[in-house]
């Protein structure tokens, strides 16, 4: 039966059949469709769709078969068709969350997993070394010390906040490790975002800043498909992302300490905080060594909290003098040269 199948890649967002079609497949396994999703690979058997499995970038979602057709040829050809169409778009190194109950599937499909959130969510790579090779090369770049830190930012864009941030770490370690989140789902790009990182951080000579690598997980393409309450998707994001740099990027580095600046205002930020001590520091957690979190007072200019939110809020609406009182000279001097970018 499953050699009749035809695979193809479809664009859901160009076709409305195709888009109902997907969404009431992925229903049948209790799964949502994921916002950032329009490509998928499909199975049909005379033309109905059967199985699919769909593409964020390097990242495998929303993979579903009909019930009627489950069975391991058809799983393992889904995925070879779906790995071979995001190799010809470039990416070769593939990631996939799941329900722990599919890691077996999964691993028959070639890919391994890297950390779980037990009874909510696994992520797995499609190679046995991926992270081991990244913890390797992050050894390369150990330095001396008993007291190393970190720091993990987005820094959209870098402002005296952020600054402070790594002066009073700097300032309590013998090397500091700054990591800036790689994703272009922000208003300043990536290379921008480092660069002003890299810029405001200079004078200060026991800091490393680093591309972060996709192993700090993203908010933006966590997936939220096959989790319906918001609080086990906010669980399960802080618990993989903190968990990977538990398990694998700290013992790379010899880290024990993390900092970050309070959060007043976003909610959001602020369970990320709170998340932190649960799971870089609880026993029960991992087996890993404990990393002390470490939480500063936000800097203030005057009355006001400094945050890049209010940094974009104020360069939005032209209130350029304002921004000034916020961002060092370096970031300020990409600002007012690129003033044109951000106007809206």
């Amino acid at each position: 039966m499953y050699d009749l199948a035809d695979y193809e890649v479809i664009d859901i967002s160009k076709s409305e059949q195709d888009y109902q079609a997907i969404k009431q497949l992925l229903a049948l396994s209790d799964l949502d469709l994921d916002s950032q999703v329009t490509i998928f690979t499909v199975a049909k058997i005379n033309s109905k769709i059967i199985a699919c499995a769909g593409m964020d970038r390097d990242i495998i979602k929303c993979v579903a078969i009909d019930p009627e057709y489950r069975g391991n040829q058809l799983n393992l050809t889904l995925m070879d068709h779906t790995i071979k169409y995001a190799n010809e778009q470039g990416y070769f190194h593939l990631f996939l969350y799941t329900k722990p109950e599919n890691i077996d599937f999964f691993k028959g499909c070639g890919f391994y997993p890297i950390v779980e959130i037990t009874n909510l969510v696994v992520l797995m790579e499609n190679t046995p070394v991926g992270i081991q090779q990244y913890c390797k090369q992050l050894s390369s770049l150990q330095k001396e010390g008993k007291k190393i830190g970190s720091i993990v930012m987005n820094a959209n864009p870098f402002t005296k906040g952020h600054q402070y941030l790594v002066e009073y770490a700097a300032n309590q370690c013998d090397w500091l490790h700054v990591f800036v989140v790689n994703e272009n789902a922000s208003l300043f790009s990536f290379e921008t975002r480092i660069k002003l990182v890299q810029e405001g951080t200079k004078q200060f000579k026991n800091v490393t800043v680093h591309a972060s690598s996709p192993y700090i997980i993203s908010r933006a393409t966590f997936p939220t498909y096959f989790l319906k309450d918001k609080a086990k998707i906010n669980y399960a994001y802080m618990g993989i992302d903190l968990l990977i740099f538990r398990n694998y990027i700290a013992p790379a580095l010899n880290i024990s300490y993390r900092f970050v600046g309070t959060e007043p205002n976003d909610e959001v930020t602020k369970a990320y905080n709170e998340a932190m001590r649960y799971w870089l520091m609880d026993n029960t957690v991992s087996h890993s060594s404990p990393i002390t979190v470490v939480e500063i007072e936000r800097k203030t200019e005057g009355d006001t909290i400094i945050s890049a939110s209010l940094v974009r809020k104020l360069l939005a609406s032209g209130q350029y003098e304002q921004i000034k009182q916020l961002v060092p000279t370096t970031t300020w001097d990409y600002l007012s040269a690129n003033l044109d970018k951000f106007k809206i």
